[in-house]
């Protein structure tokens, strides 16, 4: 499966910045071992359902620390069969016909 999501916690720095949260949280990620992707607005990670949420859950965690709410977006791709590479071979996929056009 593949998860796309953001955490946003309450409390931000005076400028309205969460970078310093959601750093916290792209670090569970990526010391997580599990492929995984980050843009502007997404952390994408994937692997098998228990251990993605396992993940996430962390991640929310160290986003919130010092805060007392977080908003979390979650959005899940759940394919059974296809628990590893689909991360960039979607993209793959597309990037092709995109060739082909």
């Amino acid at each position: 499966m593949i998860v796309a999501f953001s955490v946003s916690p309450s409390a931000a720095a005076p400028d309205g910045s969460v970078s310093e949260a959601v750093a916290r949280a792209v670090k569970v990620v990526r010391d997580s071992g599990l492929p995984n992707s980050t843009s502007s607005m997404f952390t994408e990670i994937e692997g098998e359902w228990d251990e993605v949420m396992a993940v996430v859950k962390e991640a929310v965690a160290a986003a919130g620390e010092g805060s007392a709410r977080v908003g979390l977006v979650l959005k899940a791709d759940i394919r059974p069969g296809h628990d590893t590479g689909q991360l960039t071979a979607k993209v793959e996929r597309v990037e092709a016909h995109l060739r082909n056009a």
